[in-house]
């Protein structure tokens, strides 16, 4: 393995994967990576006992022409001969996102500066929201906006909307960026693996309307966000980052709030970037997070 910096010549790719875990995985990989005239810049791997399941993601560069495509093709005997499930992308390949958000937009503002920035690797295709209050937010950032409204008897339209706009703008992700609508089970499925969501970590406890200020009445002594992936169980999807902070007594509701809206902002940042760069994988109903 080459610990050196990886060339800005090569072209860079990841493979993930994971599969039952037995003898001689990480050989077949490494085998098949020299032998088609490729570098691993660095692996990472993890055998879950529990379940008996292997992980594994590696980061490598291509001296001599090659296209993903043909990549993908040649590994397929090494993935079917571990029954592993895999993936083989570009490492430079930005994915397509689209933000959803409705009335709070601390974290839509936190994604499109990083975006921005240069400190997430992902393209913004658009934001969508139930309300028009970040319009003009969004609109400074060069990103299209999208008002979908949601009522009861609108919802399953809205979301055939926004699936519709997911195919047409090629998304890879939708992040739920505050947005305060409950998602169907069917779009759950359908974008299984492919939405996150954020939440404050109080639940299940204080649950509904000011879960801060209700925080605030109990004494709470930790502040606390999970950035997880969604599925039909409300608020109970694979979770990928959790961030906390600790307060005092002296801290008001009002501060509980602000300091909620960072610590939410940061724990959503690192979960969008981690899956940007391929290092999550599901494990039944949690996750590995090659970091």
């Amino acid at each position: 393995m080459n610990t050196a910096a990886p060339d800005a010549s090569s072209e860079q790719y990841v493979l993930t994967l994971s599969c039952p875990d037995k003898q001689g995985i990480v050989h077949a990989v490494s085998s098949y990576l020299f032998i088609t005239g490729c570098n691993i810049e660095d692996s990472q791997q993890f055998g879950d006992r529990d379940t008996g399941l292997f992980f594994m993601r590696v980061h490598f560069s291509a001296e001599r022409p090659v296209t993903v495509e043909k990549l993908r093709a040649s590994f397929t005997a090494v993935g079917d001969a571990f029954a592993m499930d895999w993936e083989l992308h570009r490492a430079e390949e930005r994915m397509r996102v689209v933000l959803m958000v409705s009335k709070f937009g601390h974290c839509l503002n936190d994604l499109l500066f990083r975006s921005r920035i240069g400190a997430l690797p992902v393209d913004i295709a658009a934001v969508v929201s139930n309300h028009k209050d970040f319009a003009e937010l969004t609109a400074s950032y060069g990103v299209p906006f999208h008002h979908i409204p949601v009522t009861k008897d609108t919802k399953a339209a809205a979301e055939a909307r926004l699936l519709e706009l997911v195919r047409a703008e090629r998304v890879d992700l939708v992040v739920l960026a505050r947005y305060m609508q409950v998602v169907s089970d069917d779009l759950c499925k359908q974008l299984n693996g492919r939405i996150i969501n954020i939440h404050h970590s109080f639940l299940p406890s204080f649950k509904g309307a000011r879960p801060y200020h209700q925080a605030h009445a109990r004494g709470v002594k930790l502040i606390g966000a999970t950035a997880h992936y969604v599925t039909a169980e409300l608020d109970e999807g694979p979770i990928i980052e959790q961030e906390v902070e600790r307060v005092g007594h002296e801290v008001t509701p009002d501060q509980l709030v602000a300091i909620g809206r960072d610590v939410e902002c940061r724990a959503l940042a690192r979960a969008v970037k981690w899956h940007a760069e391929h290092r999550i994988l599901l494990n039944g109903h949690r996750t590995v997070v090659f970091a």
